[in-house]
């Protein structure tokens, strides 16, 4: 499947294909274009993340690097999608509409392959807890499944303080969190410019916060739209475990850095974590009610 789109902090016009990949294979990123003139590999993974500053970043912009992989990386997640190869020809994934709607729903509209080999998934052993200033994150363990609880605290009136908790399903994920666009204060934009950020947001593909409302004139898709994209950007940090979790995750005032620290945090000690493979494996049906095949499928197992 093919996405076009441009980036949100770039500004730049950026291609996607997602092909196939074989079991075991997880995430990978195919960057073309880069500086060097040749084609570079980079896996989806915390250990290869370089910056998290308003995104999360993985690979280097010398040799070649990816920006703002957060919200597909939540849509392959929260999908159950574990093996595929996203190639890209330029440093930053298209924004779309700032959610990961049209991701799931290309995604869907393709279809999902379930792969031979048993599920694999990290299993959360002990508690992991990390903190700063007055933002923590941690993981606890679980009897199954993956559980996340986040909460929010800003100083603007028009987002405040509101928490949510669930339990990620794909069922969920569609209705619940990849409708959630990403937002950001309208005091802030021209600090942002000056900073190279920012420089493709719109109202098209981000949800203004003004001193007292929602710029936006739709307004806001869910009463607490907010938190509900701090979990879509938490799934597709946390995707960068390379395996599923069971775990129950639980931030305060979290973001991109806290999201990857916990997972620095969990490897950390061997005693933290098992890696635990599954007798088998299910999957939902395709959803065929977002149109015909738009290409070749993503292969995929959810437990």
């Amino acid at each position: 499947m093919t996405l076009t789109g441009i980036g949100v902090h770039s500004g730049n016009p950026a291609e996607i294909i997602l092909h196939p990949a074989p079991a075991n294979h997880g995430v990978s990123f195919l960057r073309t274009g880069t500086p060097t003139g040749n084609d570079r590999l980079i896996k989806a993974h915390y250990a290869c993340v370089s910056a998290t500053e308003l995104c999360t970043v993985v690979g280097d912009n010398e040799t070649g690097a990816v920006a703002t992989i957060e919200h597909l990386m939540s849509a392959l997640y929260g999908l159950g999608v574990d093996n595929v190869l996203v190639e890209i020809d330029g440093p930053e994934m298209p924004i779309l509409d700032g959610s990961a709607r049209l991701f799931v729903q290309a995604i869907d509209g393709v279809g999902l392959t379930t792969c031979s080999a048993p599920r694999r998934w990290i299993k959360v052993l002990q508690p992991v807890r990390i903190e700063s200033g007055r933002a923590f994150a941690e993981l606890r363990p679980i009897d199954r499944g993956f559980r996340l609880d986040v909460e929010i605290d800003f100083e603007s009136p028009v987002i405040g303080r509101s928490r949510k908790a669930m339990d990620l399903t794909p069922a969920a994920y569609r209705r619940e969190i990849a409708g959630a666009r990403t937002f950001g204060m309208m005091k802030d934009v021209e600090r942002y410019w000056k900073a190279g950020f920012a420089l493709g947001a719109s109202l098209d593909n981000t949800v203004a916060v003004g001193e007292t409302a929602v710029v936006n004139p739709e307004g806001l898709r869910f009463p607490d739209e907010f938190v509900r994209h701090k979990i879509l950007d938490a799934v597709g940090d946390l995707a960068l475990a390379g395996l599923p979790i069971q775990g129950a995750y639980r931030s305060y005032c979290g973001g991109h850095r806290m999201n990857v620290g916990i997972l620095q945090a969990l490897f950390a000690d061997r005693a933290n974590y098992a890696i635990v493979e599954g007798q088998g494996a299910r999957r939902e049906p395709a959803r065929a009610e977002y149109g015909a095949a738009l290409g070749l499928a993503a292969f995929a197992a959810e437990l």
